[in-house]
């Protein structure tokens, strides 16, 4: 159970109003637009020789508060690749403490990571991180893990080549982060989500799907916040191509603007108190150019109407928000905000300054031959920007004039941060530190939020909003009751409790193996795995929280069960939809019937999950075998991949490869041996892992041909430096095109002896 958080803490404050004016405690700085608040007597140039490096790529934003670095980097090459949160002393670059993430079951690619940024929350003296394959935890300024979540295994997080990840921000009491998850029930289908965390105890508060389902690309936009219309407020871009607007208190999702195909990465500016800017570098909703820098007006008022804005109305109803739009193109720089001026570097390398009022362009200097995620940063009339090939340029805002240029080892792909007369910046070999040349430095005063008080009570808020529990386990409930626009006004205790079955819901899910004792859920030690949802109910008011029932090894499934009672149309298949607990699930496969027996088959539903893993248990198993009966449909020359997954390894027959393989991240560990895959056969694969107790491990992987004698070796044992000693067990299948479907039959997961 997750510790107390008492109402008192959830003050409506931001960050901002902790944190002293030249800290940089996210990549976007303390305006929330790249721009320092220092000014500095005597202003020269960056010193040539930096006052110290660390040793840690990154391709993202090191942050800096209260006398310490947070670096997101990673170090290391093919299996010895770990990614690292290091936190560093401010003055000397001493490393005082440093955590070591792995990888896993991602598609990760070209040691593209850290894509990113720390952020901190000087409230509470604690320091959040998001990874690309799903790591979500939160530690204290000395090093100690208060919480981690795997978004991947608990959420069905998707995981895409570019490794798009973006950074946490802090609203309140809150800790917010985005990303493509394929979860449960009305969150299978992938979509690009927003989940609030509380800061604190890392319970979920509200989850949003703001945008069109499936998306088309992923997004490592970051959310920016006022207080418009009575509520706090965020905007940020989403893997639609959407501009969305979302209560940040509550998740409500309130307005949303259609500017591109695809995902938009850019983070944007808010500028005027009625306008929000954008760029993005690919095709536009309206014209076959890519590229677009535009400013869109926002509602005074949010209303219901204002988010029935769908990519196939007329292009005059998208147009009509906005206030000017340029050509300009950018497909991951986020543009800065100085004033009325705004600074943007470009795919083509230039860097550009433009009237945020007219669009219209007041300089140009063209420093580079080309950009791929590098946004600037802005210091008392001083444009720092890093660029691809490792130079460090440094122009003034006023006309654009390149004073100085520094040439780093390695590439810079992230954006600098620049805190008490220092800039910092990451490049794919080290994070460089420099003093910039002055005789004092005196800071404006940090903005505070605006932040309404609360009204009257609407609704009832439960804490966490989604649950996992295990047979003969409880989780507590924390309620409290909140107004119209999401903010909090008392705690409550002893609420009533009842099945709650929304609606539109397609799985009328319940259940019913549990039991309420006051605002504890019990499930009973028989409980069978399934999904469902509750509603809370005291003095009047209601909310609602969902989850799931899974069980620990032993168990099995072999579909026999399941009702085959839903129409495929366009393959004249009866199936069910596949077993609602399981994460990653939906659209990605269903129970059919093959050859007279009931079996889970790979979908050709969208070419997007062609690459499809699924997890059948908690994030937290360990030590347990996992066995399934196979097969690949296909012939000779076309076949597909399927297999099982134990611990966050993959164990997979190969069709075309004809070969067992076991992998993580593919480019990070890949082993295999040799073994003829024929199309139409089913086989039995089996998975272990085993702990050397020293950190390192084995992960084993054996396949024959089902209805022969087992065979007494391992096909496979696969030695790994670095183990994981936890993760869910689940099933992979790889349709490549969709061609060739792949089934899977009789899953068990045992325990170890």
């Amino acid at each position: 159970m997750a510790p107390t958080r008492l109402l008192t803490l959830a003050v409506f404050l931001t960050a901002a109003a902790y944190s002293s004016a030249n800290d940089w405690t996210l990549w976007r700085g303390p305006l929330q637009t790249g721009v320092s608040l220092e000014h500095y007597s005597g202003l020269g140039k960056l010193e040539e020789q930096p006052a110290w490096t660390y040793d840690s790529s990154s391709r993202g934003c090191p942050v800096i508060a209260d006398g310490r670095v947070f670096s997101f980097g990673y170090r290391g090459e093919k299996e010895e690749l770990v990614e690292l949160l290091t936190c560093l002393d401010e003055k000397t670059g001493r490393k005082l403490w440093e955590i070591e993430i792995k990888d896993f079951i991602s598609d990760t690619v070209y040691n593209r990571y850290a894509i990113g940024s720390p952020t901190v929350d000087l409230e509470t003296r604690r320091v959040y991180l998001l990874t690309a394959y799903g790591v979500f935890g939160c530690w204290d300024f000395e090093g100690k893990e208060l919480w981690r979540h795997s978004l991947m295994e608990d959420m069905g997080r998707l995981t895409f080549p570019n490794s798009k990840v973006g950074c946490p921000v802090i609203e309140g009491d809150l800790v917010i982060i985005r990303g493509i998850t394929a979860n449960w029930g009305a969150d299978g289908p992938a979509a690009d989500r927003f989940y609030a965390y509380d800061k604190l105890t890392g319970e979920l508060v509200w989850s949003a799907t703001p945008g069109e389902i499936p998306p088309t690309d992923s997004s490592f936009s970051t959310p920016v916040f006022e207080t418009r219309d009575g509520r706090r407020v965020f905007y940020s871009n989403t893997g639609c191509g959407n501009l969305v607007a979302i209560n940040a208190r509550n998740g409500k999702v309130l307005w949303r603007y259609k500017a591109c195909k695809v995902g938009i990465n850019a983070t944007p500016v808010l500028h005027g108190g009625d306008k929000v800017i954008v760029i993005h570098g690919d095709e536009n909703v309206d014209t076959a150019d890519k590229g677009r820098m535009v400013a869109v007006k926002i509602p005074e008022k949010f209303t219901d109407e204002q988010i029935v804005m769908d990519p196939s109305v007329d292009k005059a109803v998208w147009s009509a928000n906005e206030l000017w739009r340029t050509a300009e193109s950018a497909g991951s720089s986020s543009p800065i905000l100085v004033g009325d001026t705004l600074y943007q570097i470009t795919d083509g390398g230039a860097v550009l300054a433009i009237d945020a009022r007219t669009g219209k362009q007041v300089w140009s200097a063209k420093v580079s031959n080309g950009n791929t995620h590098s946004s600037p940063c802005y210091a008392d009339g001083l444009i720092f920007a890093p660029l691809m090939e490792g130079k460090l340029f440094v122009l003034k805002a006023d006309s654009g004039e390149v004073v100085q240029s520094l040439q780093l080892k390695g590439n810079c792909i992230g954006a600098a941060a620049v805190c008490n007369g220092r800039v910092y910046v990451h490049s794919t070999e080290s994070l460089y530190v420099f003093n910039l040349q002055n005789n004092g430095v005196s800071v404006d005063p940090a903005p505070v939020a605006d932040i309404p008080k609360a009204g009257p009570a609407t609704a009832l808020q439960v804490i966490p909003a989604e649950f996992v529990v295990a047979p003969g386990e409880k989780v507590s409930f924390r309620l409290r009751s909140v107004d119209a626009m999401g903010f909090p006004v008392a705690e409550v205790k002893n609420a009533s409790w009842e099945t709650f079955v929304p609606p539109t819901a397609k799985v009328k899910a319940k259940i019913d193996d549990a039991t309420f004792e006051s605002d504890t859920l019990v499930a009973k030690a028989e409980a069978r795995p399934g999904a469902g949802a509750f509603k809370a109910s005291a003095g009047g008011l209601s909310g609602t929280m969902r989850g799931r029932v899974l069980l620990k090894p032993p168990f099995k499934e072999d579909f026999s069960g399941f009702q085959l009672t839903e129409e495929q149309p366009l393959e004249g298949v009866r199936f069910s939809y596949p077993p609602l607990p399981w994460i990653g699930a939906r659209f990605k496969f269903d129970v059919r019937e093959e050859a007279g027996e009931k079996v889970f088959a790979k979908t050709f539903d969208r070419l997007i999950f062609q690459r499809a893993t699924v997890f059948v248990g908690s994030s937290r198993s360990s030590n347990y075998t996992i066995q399934a009966d196979i097969m690949t449909d296909g012939n000779r020359r076309v076949k597909s991949d399927v297999g099982v997954i134990n611990q966050r390894y993959a164990v997979v027959l190969k069709g075309n490869a004809n070969v067992l393989e076991i992998s993580s991240n593919f480019e990070r560990l890949t082993r295999t041996a040799p073994f003829k895959v024929t199309a139409g056969t089913w086989y039995i694969i089996k998975a272990a892992v085993k702990d050397n107790g020293d950190g390192s491990g084995v992960v084993m992987g054996k396949v024959w041909e089902r209805g022969q004698p087992e065979p007494e070796a391992w096909t496979l044992e696969a030695p790994v430096p670095m183990l994981h000693k936890q993760g869910a067990p689940g099933l992979f299948g790889f349709t490549p095109q969709n061609q060739k479907r792949v089934f899977i039959d009789n899953v068990s997961v045992t325990p170890n002896p």
